[in-house]
């Protein structure tokens, strides 16, 4: 079988650099790659590198192998282009359609699946007029990763650093895979916030109650919307993973931090899911002090309360058109007690899953069913997370599509 064909852009960017790794990844697992870099890009990394990496000649000019019509012909192959670092000059030319160079020559031939993953300064990335170029892109169909937030060049700091390598692949594998079935970027211009990990309430300065939530399913679910377009906002309790590349990741600890997150980020989204396990009780009273082993004695009994329910509450006040999809992890009578739970929660999905003896939490698969507000059910048989996770958006999407909402 043939190899996957991608086409790898480098900008003129300090963060050409990471572009190398990028490429490394898509090499070794399978990919044929071809780079593309600008003469801004040849000042940060030279063309041995690219070609030693790639094992392909690398295409600066348009002019080189004149014959051949170079960017006619990586256009017409390609299963993927990507561009990586996109420097706001190459966004701009991207969106007004100029064709100054081979790789903005290419741009305009492609039939295939685009990505753009922008690095740049701050007040470059906020300025007006690259927003509305991203914004063109995206309503043209490309898929425009937002970047990362941290150390830029220099002292500085702030949005605009291109996102890692590794979570820049996965965000390549998951494009072209959906462009090699020829399934459309479905969730393109919209918002969707989800939640992910366990929360933990403290009991004093050392001990919390918690649970055993990795977050790998609601990572699972970022991943995947990032990679269907949307814009996402993953609220993110305690989980130790590498941000998703293009997400804007909110750090909480304990369910009311949850919840003011949860609340304050849906308030405008098209889809939420609430992936997280969130903590049904939390102690009275937390000691400001470490609690003592006393000889003899037994420790004094814990007091709990009820913590917030942030389902119920956010189905309760979603605004007109939005999706809300929870989950519901189960040990016993895993469709019933869903079905009684959906009812109770008043959201439009419940995707229900048995836990214990190794199952959902912390691995790498899962097993569900969809419930639906009215009756639907989907089941889905064990798979990795993220497959459990595009049905899921499927299922956001269909009810979307049956409400008269694109």
């Amino acid at each position: 079988m043939d190899k996957p064909r991608v086409v790898l852009g480098v900008g003129g960017g300090i963060a050409a650099y990471k572009a190398c790794e990028l490429l490394r990844r898509l090499t070794e697992s399978g990919h044929e790659v071809h780079v593309i870099p600008t003469d801004s890009a040849l000042r940060f990394v030279g063309e041995p590198t690219w070609s030693a990496l790639s094992g392909n000649p690398v295409a600066t000019e348009v002019w080189e192998r004149a014959h051949e019509v170079p960017h006619v012909r990586l256009g017409r192959r390609a299963d993927l282009l990507v561009i990586a670092p996109a420097t706001a000059d190459l966004l701009a030319r991207a969106a007004t359609g100029r064709a100054d160079d081979l790789l903005t020559n290419t741009l305009l031939t492609v039939r295939c699946p685009v990505v753009f993953a922008p690095a740049m300064h701050t007040e470059m990335w906020e300025h007006p007029a690259t927003r509305e170029n991203v914004a063109t892109l995206r309503r043209r169909g490309a898929l425009v990763v937002d970047p990362a937030v941290g150390r830029l060049t220099g002292a500085d700091s702030g949005a605009g650093r291109l996102p890692e390598p590794d979570a820049l692949f996965e965000v390549c594998r998951r494009v072209l895979a959906r462009g090699t079935a020829g399934l459309p970027l479905d969730l393109a211009g919209r918002h969707v916030v989800i939640s992910a990990g366990g929360t933990r309430e403290p009991l004093d300065p050392v001990r919390f109650l918690g649970n055993h939530s990795s977050g790998k399913q609601g990572y699972a679910l970022a991943r995947t919307a990032l990679a269907r377009g949307a814009r996402v906002t993953l609220v993110a309790a305690n989980a130790a993973l590498p941000d998703p590349a293009g997400a804007e990741v909110v750090r909480v600890v304990t369910a009311e931090d949850m919840r003011q997150a949860m609340t304050k980020a849906s308030a405008e989204a098209d889809a939420v899911v609430m992936a997280a396990a969130v903590a049904d009780f939390r102690p009275a009273a937390r000691s400001d002090i470490k609690i003592k082993k006393r000889d003899g004695q037994d420790p004094d009994p814990i007091a709990l309360v009820r913590n917030p329910d942030i389902l119920a509450e956010l189905s309760a006040a979603r605004p007109v058109g939005q999706v809300v999809v929870g989950f519901a992890a189960e040990t016993h009578d895993v469709l019933a007690q869903g079905r009684v739970k959906l009812a109770r929660k008043g959201c439009d999905l419940l995707v229900v899953n048995q836990v214990g003896e190794g199952r959902a939490f912390g691995t790498e698969e899962n097993e569900a069913v969809i419930l639906e507000a009215g009756g639907g059910e989907t089941p889905v048989p064990r798979g990795p997370k993220e497959a459990l996770a595009d049905r899921i958006w499927d299922a956001v999407v269909r009810r979307r599509e049956a409400a008269g909402r694109n």
